[in-house]
């Protein structure tokens, strides 16, 4: 019994470990000054569909795991309401971990947020929005009526907090 459980959990890591060749297809960037966002539409992490709102005025994405967290974490330390009151939206990337860690521990750890998180899961939406000089920051995006006016790329989350109360 002891090796059939072991020969399962084995299967099961390498089919979530596997690495898949994907054809490079050329992707349309789409954080660029005076695109819009409109056609943004995301899980959140209660899987409800959710798109940018009218009055939303920054979009912070986190591509890495690592700015994820630092944002997520800094989040955590406010108010539900606090995203919403800096008329901002979260989205984050979690399209670079395989798949079945995704559904067994990040996506049910993000349930716990009280804060709203747009979540990126497809590696093809992902290549849309992250750039190399984007991958590891994290990233402002100004909009207005869902038209990107600036992009900020951000080293901390005390910066962010200044980006954030600074209108």
């Amino acid at each position: 019994m002891t090796k059939i459980v072991t020969g399962l959990i084995t299967a099961l890591f390498f089919l979530g470990c596997s690495s898949q060749e994907v054809a490079q297809v050329p992707v349309e960037p789409k954080l660029v000054v005076n695109k819009s966002l409109a056609d943004l539409e995301l899980n959140n992490q209660l899987e409800v569909p959710t798109t940018i709102d009218a009055d939303t005025k920054k979009v912070i994405f986190a591509f890495s795991k690592e700015s994820g967290h630092n944002c997520n974490d800094f989040f955590a330390t406010k108010s539900a309401s606090y995203l919403k009151e800096n008329k901002a939206q979260f989205v984050a990337d979690v399209s670079g971990a395989p798949s079945i860690i995704r559904s067994m521990f990040i996506l049910p750890g993000l349930k716990d947020f009280r804060h709203n998180i747009l979540i990126i899961e497809d590696e093809n939406i992902a290549a849309a929005y992250k750039t190399e000089l984007n991958s590891e920051k994290i990233v402002v995006v100004y909009v207005d009526n869902k038209i990107i006016t600036d992009i900020k790329y951000l080293n901390s989350v005390e910066e962010l907090e200044k980006n954030l109360a600074n209108g």
